[in-house]
C-alpha cells in the first residue's frame, strides 16, 4: 500500500519571500479602475449569454464598454505623464 503524503510546499504555497512587493501593489492599485470596469463589462455580457439581448441589455453593454475604454485611456494618460518627466515633448 502506498501512502500519499502532502508536500509541505504545496500546503503552504506562498512563503514570506513570495509576497508582492510594494511596487507591485502600487501597480495593482493604479490599475484597479480598469479591472473594475472590465468586471462590469463582463457582468453585462454574462447577463445576455443565455438569451437574446434586449435594448436595455445592449445599452448596458455599450455603457460598460465605454467605461472600460475610458478607464484604459485614463490609465494610459497617467502612466504616460509619469514616464515623461520635465514635460518632454
Amino acid at each position: 500500500m502506498n501512502h500519499i503524503v502532502a508536500v509541505q510546499d504545496a500546503v503552504t504555497a506562498f512563503a514570506d519571500f513570495m509576497e508582492p512587493t510594494a511596487a507591485e501593489l502600487d501597480a495593482i492599485e493604479l490599475e484597479m479602475p480598469v479591472i473594475l470596469a472590465d468586471v462590469d463589462l463582463l457582468d453585462a455580457q454574462i447577463l445576455t449569454l443565455d438569451r437574446t439581448p434586449s435594448e436595455l441589455d445592449v445599452r448596458r453593454i455599450r455603457r460598460a464598454r465605454r467605461r472600460a475604454l475610458a478607464a484604459r485611456v485614463a490609465l494610459l494618460n497617467r502612466t504616460a505623464d509619469a514616464s515623461l518627466p520635465g514635460g518632454a515633448a
